[in-house]
């Protein structure tokens, strides 16, 4: 924006006599300037210097073991530990000590919680000639007394006594219009679904307003007798304090709050294994099922869709009560900008044994944090506060990260560099990760650093580019791990890192050690893998002078995604406003940049300098936030951020700027001149969102051109 005109010449500003406004800047100054001399390390000592920070990343390479994390793992997964239960409370106490063991300030912060568990549930399918047979709802074989039966949490108790089952496919949308374009009716039936992308939550949902009165969900996989566990409530967080922290005596809404409800679908869901679900659908009759949903499929799929003529009753028992979870922490103080925070996190809590989900991080966490605890017998402080972060209540909606978001939202959002985040670190081969754009450089050289663990001779980044061609980084508009509050919310620069896609034993009774041994990582290369990586990550974010941001990578980004966006809007609808945006953004970025170039080669170690580069940080880390908007996500207020948060419409083709995506849908509902108006405000939302960004970029209020 250009700079605004004054009636006073330019020059009386800088009067021999000050105004007294002038003259409390000036102290406020040199207190400032004051406080960081007196923070200055000595130059020929200090830490931060180059050569010494390439020493200590080394050094923490080299404290590697795979034994010790194979350890922290198995004392993890000795006792399924689902959140709010006692033997998740020692599972939180066996992190703590092991934080507290190691020297590291460690405390604990707890929320009351809504959390949802099974009391009973039966399903018997009852056949035309008058046989009946009891289904399974456990697995056999893996599931001990202390196992949690499979169960959906959050759904609704109910009782379903002779409905007729029906196949609808993945349960979206389109599969329900498939089902009406041959005949068939779902209303008082028993959906049964195969588990897609979609949430469960949003299936369910869906399959109550098309008129099923419950639902049974299976997911393929090579078991045919797990049963995969999850919620099906939607939005993060514990439902009875939606954008607040629930703390010991704080407000919480009544549990027939309307906004509470409304958070919880209006029919019972149970998940059962491939193994009931294909003896269900083989009794089938009725239409032939439509060809292009056999394209997609791993197991055998039914001839037919039904309904029925297999009867099903259906008995569900739940209880929902308040349960005390805990976030543990460890913190190590950095020595120069001890206000600044780099966040490593990974939740705790495991539906049952947890081995790859999620204790294969928590056993990483572990470990980073016993070579931080060595390296700072060593001598080596981090120029920036690290907070190791062990997350509770993940499985039940990323509650315990974000009750402690919406707690402190105020300094996480001033003062927090960037998120780490680990959920699953080993699932199995193959390297993946996930970043906003700004720390894709970063990522890939400390790729280049890391030995590859399935080939002695190459790095990851060698692998990542050998089976990939390219490097492909996603992004992290999903809400399945505990960065969705950080990033969507508080609008923290984010990275979430994995070994595998996926796995068979995902939130079954066989995630345990014993699967990790003989089919996960055997030999916890992959392990340490992830703890090299994410542990490098954090010491060059805590430890680099200038913080490793790069926003021409986000600029490049935001470029493609208009390209795309370009083919999806039609009529009187311009991107202008947002390429014009992005066009700002790209010369802030590279301002930035070169900014960024010149105080790296500036040799000086002045009062001056260290201010410039605090500076320049500053604007660094809060560029992130200006992609933030007040009003949210329509319908989803909550989701805050405009270009990465999760879609309202699961059939758009958009993983990027959900408010437009979101208004392209609906466009398709409305008339045509209303539809364009109303994905034109969200171009303009967007525009401004990146305005910010460019904004803060620069720094100051005013900005000449």
């Amino acid at each position: 924006m250009s700079q605004p005109h004054s009636s006073k010449p330019t020059s009386t500003i800088f009067s021999s006599v000050p105004s007294p406004q002038w003259t409390l800047l000036f102290l406020l100054f040199l207190c400032t300037v004051g406080f960081y001399t007196l923070h200055l390390p000595n130059s020929a000592a200090a830490f931060s210097n180059v050569r010494d920070a390439l020493r200590f990343r080394n050094i923490y390479l080299s404290f590697a073991t795979n034994s010790t994390v194979s350890a922290y793992l198995r004392a993890l997964t000795l006792h399924p530990h689902l959140a709010g239960t006692h033997p998740a409370l020692q599972t939180a106490r066996f992190v703590h000590s092991h934080f507290a063991d190691l020297g590291l300030r460690t405390h604990t912060v707890d929320y009351r919680a809504l959390l949802s568990y099974p009391l009973h549930a039966s399903l018997s399918a009852h056949s035309s000639d008058g046989s009946s047979r009891e289904l399974p709802l456990v697995e056999p074989g893996g599931a001990g007394a202390e196992v949690v039966r499979p169960y959906h949490a959050y759904s609704p108790s109910g009782v379903v006594t002779g409905a007729q089952a029906v196949y609808v496919n993945l349960g979206r949308e389109e599969d329900y219009r498939a089902l009406r374009r041959v005949g068939v009716d779902v209303k008082g039936c028993v959906a049964v679904v195969r588990r897609g992308e979609e949430s469960r939550g949003g299936v369910v949902g869906r399959a109550a307003e098309e008129g099923a009165v419950a639902v049974l969900m299976y997911t393929e996989g090579e078991s045919m007798s797990g049963v995969e566990r999850g919620t099906v409530m939607k939005g993060l967080g514990d439902p009875l304090t939606p954008g607040w922290g629930g703390v010991e005596g704080g407000e919480a809404l009544d549990l027939e709050d309307s906004q509470i409800l409304n958070r919880f679908p209006k029919i019972p869901s149970m998940p059962i294994s491939p193994e009931v679900a294909y003896s269900i659908l083989r009794s089938l009759e009725g239409p032939q099922m439509p060809h292009h949903w056999r394209d997609d499929a791993l197991g055998p799929q039914p001839g037919r869709v039904g309904p029925g003529p297999t009867l099903l009753n259906f008995t569900y028992q739940a209880e929902k009560k308040i349960a005390t979870i805990h976030n543990v922490f460890a913190i190590i103080r950095g020595s120069e900008e001890p206000d600044r925070y780099v966040l490593l996190g990974n939740h705790r809590d495991a539906w049952t044994y947890g081995a790859v989900d999620p204790n294969s991080g928590t056993a990483v966490l572990l470990d980073i944090a016993r070579r931080y605890a060595l390296m700072m017998r060593q001598g080596w402080q981090p120029r920036r506060t690290i907070v190791l972060c062990s997350w509770d209540a993940e499985e039940f909606g990323m509650i315990g990260s974000t009750e402690w978001v919406e707690q402190n939202l105020l300094n996480l959002g001033s003062k927090v560099v960037a998120y780490l985040n680990v959920d699953c670190a080993v699932q199995g081969p193959g390297f993946f990760a996930g970043a906003t754009p700004q720390l894709d450089n970063l990522l890939i050289e400390v790729a280049k650093k890391v030995q590859d663990p399935d080939s002695e001779s190459m790095t990851i980044y060698d692998n990542w580019m050998i089976t990939n061609k390219v490097i492909n980084i996603q992004r992290l508009s999903g809400v399945d791990s505990d960065f969705a509050p950080l990033l969507q919310h508080a609008g923290v620069p984010s990275v979430d890192l994995y070994y595998g896609r996926d796995f068979p034993v995902y939130h079954t009774a066989f995630d345990s050690y014993d699967w990790m041994t003989n089919h996960g990582d055997p030999l916890f290369q992959r392990h340490v893998a992830v703890a090299g990586v994410w542990g490098l990550l954090a010491l060059h974010l805590a430890d680099d002078p200038i913080l490793p941001f790069n926003y021409v990578s986000y600029t490049e980004q935001l470029w493609n995604y208009t390209n795309l966006l370009r083919n999806l809007v039609k009529g009187n609808v311009s991107l202008h406003p947002i390429t014009a945006s992005i066009q700002e953004l790209a010369s802030a970025a590279e301002e930035a940049e070169g900014e960024a170039k010149k105080l790296r080669e500036e040799e000086r170690n002045s009062e001056f300098l260290v201010l410039k580069k605090r500076a320049l940080n500053d604007r660094l880390m809060l560029a992130e936030r200006g992609f933030l908007d007040a009003d949210g996500l329509q319908g989803r207020q909550w989701f805050k951020h405009l270009v990465y948060g999760p879609r309202g419409d699961s059939e758009s083709k958009l993983i990027f700027f959900p408010g437009i995506a979101d208004a392209i849908s609906a466009s398709t509902r409305m008339k045509r001149k209303e539809g364009e108006a109303a994905i034109q405000h969200e171009i303009w939302r967007v525009a401004r969102a990146i305005e910010r960004a460019s904004s803060a970029l620069r720094g100051g209020i005013f900005t000449e051109k």
